[in-house]
C-alpha cells in the first residue's frame, strides 16, 4: 500500500515551491490587493516552538486562499533582529551579536520553510541588514525635522517653525534651542531604569517588583541623556483614528486607556523666588504675581516662580491641604530647607531603586518626607506645604500634584500617614451606599461628583458647573486654563547597547573636546551609519556609559566643514525596526526610497496583521506613531498602517496532572487542599502537609467539569495547563511534531485546537487525531492495495448523485464562511464529516473528490498538492479558482415545523421549506394528533412563522 508519508511529500512540494516562485508577488498589484502580515519574529537561539506557528498558519490560511479567490497576495516575511537577547548572549559567550543573530535568523527560516508557508522569500530582510536600517535611520532624520503643529493638528517640517521675534531677536543659537525644544525627536536627561547586571535601561514595563524581569536583576533610577520622541503630540489622533480600524474592541480599550485622555485644568501655585521665611513665599512678592498674571495671562510654561499642576478635578482646589512633587522634580533641592536635607536625599536614594509601575502601585504603602518649605493655593491664599512623594512621577504630568485628601483615595492616606488636614469640599449628598456623615468629617474620601462645600463664592454649585466656572474664573486672572492631559509619555529612545541602530547624528565639540549642545544630522546620502566594523564586543561592559563610547576614534570623531563632531553613541531601541518593515516589504531592493510612492499608494494599508496580544499596546501604538508622522509628511498615503487586527490565543503545555497525599500515602481531593508557600501544601482542616503527585493522563479520568483518580473516583486531581518554558520542561519542539507526524499535521492540528483567539493546552493525543483525518483523506482517494501511488478504484469519473451533491455544496459553503470568519477549527470539523461521508461512498465522484481537495488544500497545502496531482492535474493547485457553492444545493429539502396549542408544543409537521402561510395553517390543522386535539375547540387566533412553527390559540 502507497500510504500516506509526509517525509516524503511535504519536502517535494516544498522544493516545488520553491524553484518555481509559487508565491512570488508582482511588484504591483495585478488585480485585487491582499497584503496579509505577521508580526515578525525575534530569531532567538532556542529556534520556534508551537506557539509560534499558530498565527503563522492562520494568515498562511488567509494567504492561499485569497490566491484562490482571485486576490493578488502580498504575504513577506522577516526578522526583528537588534536588541537586548543577542546582547545578553554575547555577554556570555564573547561570541558577537551579529553572529549569533544571522545563524539563529537561518534555523528560524528553516523551520519556517518547513511547516510549508507560502511567503515570498525574495523579500525577506532582518532589522539588522544596513540596507534595511540605512531607511530606519532616515526615519529618525524626518523625526528630528518635524514639529507638531497642534492648530493644522499635523506634523510639518521644522523649517516651516514660526519662530517669536523675541527669539529672533537674541539670534541664531536661540532659534535652534527654540526649534530643538518643538523637534519630534529630542534630548532630554531623564530617570531611566538602569540594570547594571543587563548593561543597559529598561523600559518600565520590564520592571516588576525592583528586578527586572529578564533575569530578575536589580534595578536603579538614575539619570542619563536620552533621545526622547514627541509621541504625546500625536495622543489625539492616536485615540480617535482607532475609530478607522477594524480591531479587536479589547485591543482599542487597551490603547485607549495607555493613552488615557482626562480633561481638566493646569493651575500654577506660587512659590516665589525668595523667601518671607525659611520656606515661606514672600506676600509682597505673590500679591505683584498676580497682577502681572491677571495683565499677561497665564504662560505657556511655568517659571521659577510656581509649581504647576493639572487635575481633573479643579472643583476640589478649595480642598487642597498640601503639595506633592516627585523625588527627580528640579525644584526638589531648592525647596529643601538645610534641616530636612539629610531625610530628603536618604528618600531620594530609596526611591531611585524603585520603577515607575512600582511606585504608583494602588496597594502600597505610602510614603514620603517633607521639604520644610510651602505653597500658596491661588484659590484661598493660604499656605500649604510641599512634600515628595514616590507615588508622583517627574514623567507623568508636572511632576507636581495637589493634593486634596478628602477627595482622592491615595491622597486621603498619605495625609493619615502623616497626620495633615482633611478638608472635605464636595458633600455627597444622599448618595446610597456612603456615608455624607463620614465624608464631612473627613473620616472617609469621596471621589464621586456632588455638591460645593467649604468652597467660598462656589458653594452650593454641582461638580460639574463648578468645574467650568471656577476653571474661567482661574484662566480670567491668568493663574490656570482648561487643558487635556494624557497618561501616554513621550518615548525614551535611546538605549545604552552595543547591538541597536546607530544614531545618525553628530554632537559639535568646542576646543577642549567637550560638547557644546550643539547637534548636526547626517545627510540622507551619509546613510547608513553601520556600527564600527573592527570593534569587538566586549562582553564585559556593565556601566551607564554606552558602549560606543569605546568605538574606535575614526568611527566616533568626524570633522565637518572646520568643525570636530563625536557620533552619538546611545543605540535606537528593538522597537524602531519593528515601527515601519510592513512598509520595507512593498519594496524591499529599493536603494533611492524607503518605498516607492506608487507602490505604497497600491499596497497599503496591510488588510490581516496577526500577532500576539502582548504587543497590543506599545508596537501598535509606536508603529501607528511613526506612520502617521509619515503620513503628515507625505511619505505614506494612508492614516493608518494595519485595517484589520487579529490577535492569537498563546498555546500552553500539556494538560498536567497532580495528586496529593497526606504521610501514610493516603490519596487527599485537591479541593480539600491549600497551597501555603511554593510547592509546599497542607489539608485545609488538619492543616496536616501533604505531598503532590505528577500522575498520568492515564491515571485520570474526566467526570463533569473536574478529574478524578480512576482507581478512586472520589479523589479530585489538580488539572491545568502552564505556559510552555525550558525551566518546566514542557517545550514542545515543532521540529519533533513534523518529523513524527508531518508539517500538514501540526498546521491543522493548531487550527483545530479551538478558536484562534482563546488560550489551549497542547495535547499530543490531538495531533495523533488529526494524523489520523489526514491518513483517512489519503485512503478516501488513493489506492490503498496498489504497489505505486495512484486514484482509488471508487474515485470515478462520474456525476455526483443528489445527496452527494448536497454534502459537497453544503461542506464549500460552511467552510467558505468558516474561513472568511477565521473560524478554522470549525472548517476543519466540516471537512471531517464531508471525509466520514464520502468514506462510505462506494463511488466517489472525481469532480467532488478535487473540489474538497481545493477546501483542504489552505490548511494542508502538501498532501493536497500530491492528490491534485494523482488526480490528474500537471500544475500546482495554489491559484486554482476557490470552489463555489449552488444556494440551491444547500437549501433544506424539508424541514420539520413545530405546532402549538396555546403556546405549548404538541406535534411536528415535514414541509418543503417555502411552504407558504396558508399551507402551512392547513397541513398543521390536518396532521391528526392537532386536528384531534383541537376538535370541539374554538381557534380564536392562527400565528404562522413560515419556516419556524405553527401556534393555535384556541378556548
Amino acid at each position: 500500500m502507497p500510504r500516506y508519508n509526509p517525509s516524503i511529500i511535504e519536502p517535494k512540494w516544498q522544493r516545488y515551491w520553491e524553484e518555481n516562485k509559487t508565491f512570488a508577488c508582482p511588484r504591483l498589484p495585478t488585480g485585487p490587493k491582499y497584503y496579509v502580515l505577521d508580526m515578525f519574529p525575534y530569531p532567538s537561539g532556542e529556534g520556534l516552538h508551537v506557539g509560534h506557528p499558530e498565527g503563522y498558519t492562520a494568515t498562511d490560511i488567509m494567504a492561499r486562499y485569497a490566491r484562490m479567490k482571485g486576490k493578488c497576495v502580498l504575504h513577506p516575511m522577516g526578522w526583528d533582529a537588534f536588541g537586548l537577547p543577542a546582547e545578553q548572549h554575547a555577554k556570555r559567550t564573547g561570541e558577537h551579536p551579529r553572529t549569533a543573530t544571522y545563524r539563529n535568523i537561518a534555523n528560524f527560516r528553516r523551520q519556517l520553510k518547513m511547516i510549508g508557508f507560502s511567503y515570498d522569500w525574495d523579500r525577506e530582510f532582518a532589522t539588522t541588514d544596513p540596507d534595511y536600517f540605512r531607511w530606519t535611520q532616515y526615519i529618525f532624520l524626518i523625526l528630528y525635522d518635524t514639529w507638531y503643529d497642534p492648530e493644522q493638528q499635523r506634523g510639518r517640517p521644522i523649517s516651516e517653525l514660526p519662530i517669536p521675534e523675541e527669539v529672533a531677536a537674541e539670534g541664531e543659537d536661540a532659534i535652534e534651542r527654540y526649534r530643538d525644544e518643538h523637534r519630534l525627536a529630542y534630548q532630554l536627561e531623564a530617570p531611566v531604569n538602569w540594570c547594571p547586571a543587563l548593561g543597559t535601561v529598561l523600559a518600565n514595563e520590564e520592571v516588576v517588583g525592583g528586578v527586572s524581569e529578564r533575569g530578575g536583576h536589580p534595578v536603579i533610577r538614575i539619570p542619563l541623556r536620552q533621545w526622547m520622541l514627541r509621541i504625546t503630540a500625536y495622543a489625539d489622533r492616536l485615540e480617535k483614528d482607532l475609530d478607522l480600524v477594524d480591531w479587536p474592541e479589547s485591543i482599542k480599550t487597551l490603547q485607549r486607556n495607555w493613552i488615557g485622555r482626562s480633561v481638566g485644568a493646569e493651575v500654577d501655585f506660587f512659590i516665589g523666588t525668595f523667601w518671607q521665611k525659611p520656606g515661606i513665599p514672600s506676600r509682597r512678592e505673590y500679591e505683584g504675581w498676580c497682577r502681572d498674571r491677571e495683565l499677561a495671562g497665564f504662560p505657556k510654561k511655568p517659571d521659577e516662580s510656581c509649581l504647576r499642576i493639572f487635575t481633573t478635578r479643579p472643583d476640589t482646589l478649595f480642598g487642597a491641604t498640601y503639595m506633592v512633587i516627585a523625588p527627580e522634580h528640579p525644584f526638589v533641592d531648592r525647596l529643601t530647607l538645610p534641616e530636612y536635607r539629610e531625610a530628603v536625599e536618604a528618600y531620594r536614594e530609596q526611591a531611585a531603586r524603585k520603577s515607575d509601575l512600582d511606585r504608583t502601585e494602588l496597594s502600597r504603602e505610602k510614603t514620603g518626607v517633607f521639604t520644610g518649605s510651602y505653597a500658596i493655593n491661588p484659590v484661598n491664599g493660604e499656605l500649604i506645604p510641599i512634600w515628595i512623594a514616590d507615588y508622583v512621577l517627574a514623567t507623568y504630568g508636572t511632576g507636581a500634584i495637589m493634593a486634596v485628601p478628602a477627595h482622592d483615595t491615595r491622597d486621603f492616606e498619605f495625609a493619615k500617614q502623616y497626620n495633615l488636614p482633611i478638608v472635605p469640599v464636595v458633600d455627597p449628598g444622599d448618595r446610597p451606599a456612603v456615608s455624607r456623615e463620614d465624608v464631612l468629617a473627613g473620616k472617609i474620601a469621596f471621589v464621586e461628583d456632588g455638591v460645593a462645600i467649604n468652597s467660598g463664592p462656589y458653594n452650593g454649585l454641582p461638580t460639574a458647573e463648578f468645574k467650568k466656572k471656577i476653571t474661567e474664573d482661574l484662566a480670567r486672572r491668568g493663574l490656570g486654563r482648561e487643558a487635556v492631559n494624557y497618561r501616554l509619555r513621550d518615548w525614551i529612545f535611546s538605549r545604552q547597547h552595543f547591538w541597536g541602530e546607530p544614531f545618525p547624528i553628530l554632537h559639535e565639540l568646542d576646543d577642549q573636546g567637550r560638547p557644546t549642545g550643539r547637534v548636526r544630522p547626517l545627510s540622507p546620502e551619509e546613510l547608513p551609519l553601520d556600527l564600527p566594523a573592527n570593534m569587538p564586543f566586549d562582553a564585559k561592559h556593565e556601566t551607564p556609559e554606552p558602549p560606543l563610547e569605546k568605538a574606535p576614534p575614526e568611527w566616533l570623531y568626524v570633522t565637518r566643514d572646520g568643525k570636530r563632531y563625536k557620533r552619538e553613541t546611545n543605540t535606537m531601541p528593538q522597537w524602531a525596526g519593528s515601527c515601519w518593515y510592513y512598509l520595507r516589504f512593498i519594496d524591499p531592493k529599493n536603494d533611492r526610497a524607503l518605498v516607492d510612492p506608487e507602490l505604497e499608494k497600491a499596497w497599503m494599508p496591510v488588510d490581516l496583521y496577526v500577532g500576539g496580544a502582548e504587543h497590543a499596546v506599545l508596537h501598535l501604538l509606536y508603529a501607528r506613531f511613526w506612520h502617521k508622522v509619515l503620513y503628515d509628511r507625505g511619505l505614506v498615503s494612508t492614516p493608518e498602517p494595519f485595517q484589520k487586527l487579529v490577535n492569537q490565543g498563546m498555546i500552553l503545555g500539556e494538560m498536567e496532572y497532580t495528586g496529593y497525599q497526606d504521610e501514610s500515602g493516603a490519596w487527599v481531593s485537591e479541593d480539600d487542599i491549600e497551597e501555603i508557600g511554593e510547592m509546599r501544601f497542607v489539608v485545609k482542616t488538619t492543616r496536616k502537609p501533604v505531598r503532590p503527585i505528577k500522575l498520568r493522563a492515564d491515571q485520570v479520568e474526566k467526570r463533569g467539569d473536574v478529574f478524578v483518580l480512576k482507581e478512586n473516583p472520589q479523589i479530585r486531581v489538580d488539572a491545568r495547563a502552564y505556559k510552555m518554558s525550558k525551566s518546566r520542561g514542557n517545550v514542545v519542539n515543532p521540529d519533533d511534531i513534523v518529523r513524527e507526524y508531518g508539517a500538514d499535521s501540526l498546521r491543522l492540528y493548531e487550527m483545530f485546537m479551538g478558536p484562534l483567539e482563546s488560550t489551549k493546552p497542547w495535547s499530543m493525543e490531538g495531533v495523533h487525531g488529526v494524523r489520523g483525518f489526514l491518513d483517512r483523506v489519503w485512503r478516501m482517494i488513493v489506492d490503498e492495495r496498489a504497489e505505486v501511488a495512484q486514484v482509488n478504484p471508487a474515485v470515478q469519473d462520474v456525476e455526483p448523485t443528489e445527496e452527494q451533491n448536497r454534502v459537497l455544496h453544503r461542506t464549500i459553503k460552511a467552510v467558505t464562511e468558516d474561513v472568511e470568519r477565521m473560524e478554522f477549527n470549525t472548517a476543519i470539523a466540516r471537512m471531517m464529516e464531508f471525509v466520514n461521508f464520502f468514506l462510505k461512498q462506494e463511488v466517489r465522484p472525481k469532480k467532488v473528490m478535487e473540489t474538497f481537495v481545493l477546501l483542504l488544500s489552505p490548511f494542508a497545502p502538501h498532501i493536497c498538492e500530491e492528490l491534485w496531482q494523482l488526480l490528474g492535474h500537471t500544475q500546482t493547485l495554489a491559484y486554482e479558482p476557490w470552489p463555489e457553492f449552488d444556494p440551491e444545493l444547500v437549501r433544506e429539502r424539508q424541514i420539520e415545523v413545530p405546532i402549538q396549542i396555546n403556546g405549548k408544543l404538541r406535534g411536528r409537521i415535514i414541509v418543503p421549506p417555502e411552504t407558504d402561510q396558508e399551507t402551512l395553517a392547513k397541513l398543521a390543522r390536518a396532521e391528526p394528533r392537532i386536528a384531534s386535539l383541537l376538535e370541539g375547540k374554538e381557534i380564536v387566533k392562527t400565528i404562522v412563522v413560515p419556516g419556524r412553527l405553527v401556534n393555535f390559540v384556541v378556548k
